[in-house]
């Protein structure tokens, strides 16, 4: 391998590294913060399911990361290096100021605005006309039939909020129809397409899923004593913890692995795009070695600013957060398991009501997600931009 390759897998291996630091908040941010395990012995637990999670499951976010994103025969040493950098550099910052980004968003903004800095826009693989369209009837028909749902909660249960519960309803219907779609096959999403739509869809489908598991254990666990409860679910967390880490793994490992294949594919090491052993443990053991440094800044604002967490609510986030990383891990769509898990969060603390939930600090959440991609996609370009005119003299 030429040293320039070497330097690139370097470089990949580092972000998955960074990826395992500043995530391992979402595989421990529960558990700490409801003191079912030590931070030392919570870090453990989650390093050890990212190394296996791949495992679990197949390496379509990979191919996607590799192929889905831009054009393979434009990513080149140079884009990734300069794309993966930038999105380094944005983990570590917002680290620092305890602010929960996604790392594969920042990595999809590096490498978007790098490859477009050398190959210009042909180089990305745009979405087709049809599946645009698809999606855009979907959302729309989704939209009216929640609608329509929430006004009919309205009149069964007798409530005056009619408004404020038809759209609720279209939102929720709206949002929450995109994932029933590609199940049913009606819909084919793929590639950048995708990743956009999922930046809504993950965070929504974490809240709903932890919210509607929450709802049912309190109500199956509604005359139990709360200490005999929250005994029962301090072991029970531990599972819940571990599924989640594991489905952070599966997925968020994977980057490296698309990243890496895709360098060699490009240099022709290997003739078509399957994943080498030894690129698939590589990108686990960075992971893993990233998740035991822990991002404790993280860990605090996700533990204790954003909601008051309970054992049962600790386990209903992560199982909810789990179900939403398996079922898109398994489409093969590298969504953000910080939105999924934040969703989750958020949802277990609104069964306790509007106020128990720290909106204030969502919000903060929710605008350095919305920045991530265009922030590191513009930082990218800007800095290759500038490498070329100082080479052009």
């Amino acid at each position: 391998m030429e040293l320039i390759l070497l330097l690139g897998i370097f470089v990949a291996l580092v972000f998955n590294f960074m990826n395992g630091l500043h995530d391992a908040a979402n595989s421990i941010a529960t558990i700490v913060g409801t003191r079912v395990l030590s931070p030392l012995k919570a870090v453990t637990l989650a390093a050890f399911c990212n190394l296996i999670g791949p495992l679990f499951f197949t390496t379509a976010i990979a191919k996607t990361i590799g192929q889905g994103i831009i054009i393979p025969t434009s990513i080149t040493v140079t884009v990734i290096i300069a794309g993966i950098t930038i999105a380094i550099l944005w983990v570590l910052f917002t680290a620092w100021i305890g602010i929960p980004i996604s790392s594969t968003h920042a990595m999809i903004g590096g490498l978007i605005g790098s490859a477009v800095a050398f190959g210009g826009f042909s180089v990305l693989v745009l979405p087709s006309i049809a599946m645009v369209e698809g999606l855009i009837v979907s959302v729309l028909a989704g939209a009216v039939m929640g609608m329509i749902i929430g006004i009919l909660l309205v009149f069964f249960f007798q409530m005056a909020e009619y408004k404020e519960y038809a759209q609720m309803g279209g939102i929720f219907g709206g949002i929450l129809i995109v994932p029933i779609v590609i199940i049913l096959h009606l819909v084919s999403i793929s590639g950048l397409l995708a990743i956009a739509v999922f930046i809504v869809v993950s965070p929504m489908l974490g809240f709903t899923a932890a919210y509607l598991i929450c709802l049912a254990v309190t109500r199956l666990f509604r005359d139990k004593e709360q200490k005999r409860m929250n005994r029962h679910f301090r072991h029970l967390q531990i599972l819940s913890a571990s599924f989640y880490s594991i489905g952070h793994g599966s997925n968020d490992a994977q980057h490296a692995m698309g990243i890496i294949t895709a360098m060699l594919f490009s240099a022709g090491l290997i003739t078509d795009f399957t994943i080498p052993l030894w690129v698939i443990l590589l990108s686990c053991a960075a992971m893993s070695l990233g998740t035991l440094t822990g991002g404790w800044k993280i860990v605090e604002t996700m533990a204790k600013k954003i909601t008051k967490i309970r054992p049962y609510q600790g386990f209903c986030a992560e199982t909810g957060g789990g179900v939403v990383l398996s079922f898109v891990t398994m489409m093969g769509v590298p969504v953000s398991s910080t939105h999924a898990i934040n969703g989750a969060i958020t949802g277990v603390g609104a069964i306790n009501g509007y106020s128990a939930v720290q909106w204030g600090m969502v919000r903060r959440i929710v605008t350095a997600w919305i920045i991530t991609i265009p922030l590191t996609a513009i930082s990218a370009y800007a800095v290759v931009a500038l490498i070329e005119v100082f080479l052009a003299q």
